[in-house]
């Protein structure tokens, strides 16, 4: 019988390498609470419901939306460090 090998070898890990789309990939948060918010619109028109007292706070969140999309996509294009 051959014997086990048994001896345990220390790996340095490497980091991945990153792609270069993986920054957009978190833009994709924003597409998809504006589905969100064309769902709520949708619901509200078929089952008539008052979202008047709604329309001050969305309008203050899809202004905070576009610059959150224009800082993410300046990070999301800044060159990489390494």
């Amino acid at each position: 019988m051959e014997p086990l090998d048994t001896d345990m070898e220390d790996t340095m890990r490497k980091p991945r390498q990153a792609t270069p789309g993986s920054r957009f990939n978190a833009l994709l948060v924003l597409p998809s609470l504006g589905i969100l918010l064309m769902l709520l619109f949708i619901t509200a028109a078929v089952f008539q419901l008052d979202i008047s007292g709604l329309v001050d706070p969305v309008m203050g969140l899809m202004t905070l939306f576009f610059i959150v999309l224009v800082v993410m996509l300046f990070w999301a294009l800044a060159p990489r460090s390494n």
